[in-house]
């Protein structure tokens, strides 16, 4: 996989999150074009296997739910990497810095996607964000 292809790609995942984290769509569906379904979630808090597109939009639902809250604006890129593992597959990881409309920082989050070309295009199909 390509790895320049890939970050055009999850740029332009990254402004239709943000867009839903501002409220400027409550069309959250259009995020499916992005995740894969079955999606793998990890946190400190828990795994989970998303194996339907309600519980991927769920899930979704719940940070976007939480950004809105936060009168999130936008997410600045603080560092970013991105491995091909091979013709079909890559890791791009990545800390973010989400900041509120005033530009304070809602806080910090590291993760790591891996993003995956199948059946139905190239979609986020494991998000495991980092301790710390």
């Amino acid at each position: 996989m390509e790895t320049a292809s890939v970050r055009e790609w999850f740029d332009a995942y990254l402004r239709v999150f943000a867009a839903c984290g501002r409220g400027e769509s409550d069309d959250l569906s259009v995020l499916l074009q992005y995740y894969g379904v079955p999606l793998l979630l990890s946190t400190d808090q828990a795994v989970l296997a998303l194996t339907t597109s309600d519980e991927v939009l769920g899930a979704a639902r719940q940070q976007i739910e939480g950004m809105r809250a936060a009168d999130y604006e936008r997410s600045e890129t603080l560092d970013s990497e991105i491995v091909a593992l091979n013709a079909t597959s890559a890791l791009h990881t990545a800390t973010f810095s989400r900041r509120r409309k005033n530009a304070s920082e809602i806080g910090r989050l590291r993760a790591t996607y891996l993003i995956t070309d199948g059946a139905s295009g190239r979609r986020i199909s494991a998000l495991v964000v980092h301790t710390g």
